[in-house]
């Protein structure tokens, strides 16, 4: 059975963040990911960890800016990444550093590299060249503190004119790279949207390890898994058969409270 990691970002936000991790670990969960950090030190956000028994398994660096005030408030400006966009390598660097220093506090293996918006005018093929550069040097700050990055293909739907959507452009991005340290985050809401065919592309994808991460959420309304087109539980037993040993981040947005939704969560089998 997959591992689940509760997203803080998109779950309980009925309560105030930093009593979600209590929350999450009351219900069963032992570990966390979430957007950004950017808003708490690290000192307060390792505590909670600490206090609840939770492992931190991923977070984005952030979508903009050069110190932590602009990085924590770049979301909310409508900021969506940095990577692909030319002139903003100052950026790119600063939050990617950023990043690190919150990894390494959290104890964090995994850190989300957003690629931003394509501008007004260009092409992803001619930023591509950029892109890869970006994220050659990523991986190697990365690798200095034993930790992975990663790029995840966005649905268009939910992020208009957002870089990077299909999951072959992500592998082929890696294989432009070439780093053990760059890895994909599979996003099965986005995969079904963007593409459709999401059993074919785990058997495809998870067998290579290139994989570093999963996500779900119901498809189209982005609530539980267990609402929606998607039939979750042929999939849990097929990322399992896959060898798939990493964790499942549960990014949905609850469709009526978090705990009440909290019934498609299977059963561990246990000896």
């Amino acid at each position: 059975m997959p591992q689940f990691a509760a997203n803080l970002s998109l779950m309980y936000t009925e309560l105030p963040f930093l009593e979600r991790f209590a929350a999450a670990a009351s219900d069963g969960f032992s570990a966390v990911e979430y957007l950004f950090p950017y808003a708490f030190a690290p000192a307060e956000l390792a505590a909670r960890l600490r206090a609840n028994g939770l492992r931190q398994v991923l977070f984005n660096a952030p979508p903009a800016g050069l110190e932590r005030t602009a990085m924590a408030s770049a979301w909310e400006q409508g900021a969506r990444g940095t990577a692909a966009l030319p002139g903003r390598e100052a950026e790119f660097r600063a939050g990617v550093l950023e990043a690190l220093r919150y990894a390494q506090a959290l104890d964090c293996p995994r850190i989300h590299l957003m690629a931003g918006l394509l501008p007004a005018g260009s092409t992803r093929q001619a930023l591509e060249p950029l892109l890869v550069a970006n994220l050659r040097w990523a991986a190697a700050q990365a690798a200095a503190q034993g930790c992975q990055v990663l790029i995840e293909p966005i649905n268009l739907r939910d992020m208009p004119g957002y870089f990077l959507n299909r999951q072959d452009h992500a592998h082929a991005l890696l294989d432009a790279v070439d780093s053990p340290h760059l890895k994909v985050q599979m996003d099965l809401y986005h995969c079904q949207i963007v593409e459709g065919d999401v059993a074919t592309k785990l058997r495809q994808y998870l067998p290579t390890g290139r994989v570093a991460h999963l996500q779900i959420a119901g498809v189209p309304e982005r609530h539980e898994p267990d609402r929606g087109e998607l039939h979750y539980p042929y999939l849990f037993d097929l990322i399992d058969a896959c060898g798939y040993s990493g964790w499942v981040g549960c990014e949905y947005r609850p469709a009526a409270g978090t705990r009440a939704g909290l019934g498609w969560r299977p059963v561990r089998k246990t000896a």
